[in-house]
């Protein structure tokens, strides 16, 4: 069982037709699949803007933003809120682009009030693109994106605003539209069920204006050839992710028959019980949550301070003597916490299961518990169904 926040757990349906021989690529079903998926992508991330695919993980979507949107000599604002947006704009700085950092303050989301402050003092208005996550696997924590979006407003700053949706498009409430984003960037493995190798960018009006003055275009990653193509294949640069394509489709009829505000509810349900859990398992010594605001806690993943409890060792026991594989703490938190993923295709079954395997591990080691976080999660689970 994999109860990591990514590569999620892919259902069978999806594992099912990707074993299908090679078709043809210029005409026929594959090309409606395509075109279809990308359709459909849209839906998912509420826009009514085009979608860019790479064939690449996150970090090739990534690069594609980069490349397409900004020039050297630009200025980028990271909006740290953990490992990954700052890890964007390290990109970014291999290109020639400058990155500046608001720091956060670990374990809170990124506060819009110091967003303002910040591009209030941009009185030059060199800052041409905010980078931000929705979701940060490290920390665990969930950003507000249209309180974000209203703080640069209200400075009245030009930047683009780039979400980054990897860790929660198809988990948590996401609209590109309505809340004013510029970039939007997602990938195929956690939230949307699909195997590593697709990424996703999701431009705006404002960002498709910019590719026209951005000098950092690449072969590979530009937009322009891609953009309504005279033939199929150039919208991936190439030779189509065929089985990818096949597995994007099938999870995507997936995510509609259940019904996106369904798939939503029932992240958030499941988080809950997740999150009960941790309470219930909670000491001083102990188990904790590294965010300590519940209304800042993502519904995709939980990071868990382990205290004085080995988080190795746990994890080691899960695993190998239960068949049960927990996320790693990241960066700062390498040897202090597990990072438990609920992401994508789930149900109660495989949380409890995750919560009871934990809690057993737990047990074995002699570690301290509050209360029992099993008992817990099932009295959450149960009163939603």
């Amino acid at each position: 069982m994999l109860s990591i926040p990514g590569p999620s757990v892919i259902p069978d349906r999806v594992l099912a037709v990707m074993q299908r021989p090679m078709p043809n690529i210029y005409e026929g079903e594959l090309v409606d699949t395509s075109y279809s998926v990308q359709e459909d992508l849209r839906k998912i991330a509420r826009t009514d803007q085009p979608v860019y695919i790479t064939v690449s993980n996150g970090h090739g979507a990534w690069e594609m933003v980069i490349s397409n949107t900004l020039s050297r000599g630009d200025k980028v604002l990271v909006l740290e809120s953990g490992r990954f947006a700052v890890g964007w704009g390290e990109m970014a700085e291999t290109s020639g682009v400058k990155t500046e950092i608001l720091p956060g303050l670990d374990p809170n989301p990124v506060d819009p009030a110091a967003v303002e402050e910040h591009l209030k003092a941009d009185i030059s208005r060199e800052i041409a693109a905010i980078m931000v996550v929705q979701v940060d696997t490290a920390t665990s924590v969930r950003n507000d994106i249209p309180a974000i979006r209203a703080a640069i407003d209200a400075a009245g700053h030009p930047a683009l605003l780039m979400v980054d949706c990897i860790a929660s498009l198809g988990c948590e409430l996401y609209e590109h539209d309505e809340w004013g984003v510029d970039i939007t960037v997602a990938a195929s493995q956690k939230g949307l069920m699909v195997p590593p190798g697709l990424g996703f960018v999701f431009p705006s009006e404002k960002a498709l204006a910019a590719y026209e003055s951005a000098d950092l275009r690449s072969g590979y990653f530009d937009w322009g050839p891609r953009t309504d193509p005279d033939e199929h294949y150039k919208i991936y640069c190439g030779t189509p992710p065929i089985q990818h394509l096949w597995a994007m489709r099938e999870a995507l009829d997936m995510l509609f028959e259940e019904g996106l505000e369904n798939v939503w509810a029932r992240h958030q349900i499941l988080a809950d019980g997740v999150r009960a859990a941790v309470q219930a398992w909670e000491t001083d010594d102990g188990f904790s949550f590294n965010v300590a605001d519940p209304g800042c806690r993502s519904n995709s993943v939980t990071t868990v301070l382990t205290g004085n409890v080995d988080a190795t060792e746990l994890r080691r026991i899960a695993e190998h003597d239960a068949g049960l594989t927990l996320g790693i703490g990241l960066g700062e938190f390498s040897d202090r916490a597990i990072r438990i993923g609920h992401m994508g295709h789930l149900n109660p079954p495989m949380i409890l299961g995750t919560i009871g395997t934990i809690e057993a591990a737990l047990t074995k080691m002699g570690a301290p518990l509050g209360a029992s976080g099993s008992a817990a999660a099932a009295a959450v689970i149960g009163s939603a169904m």
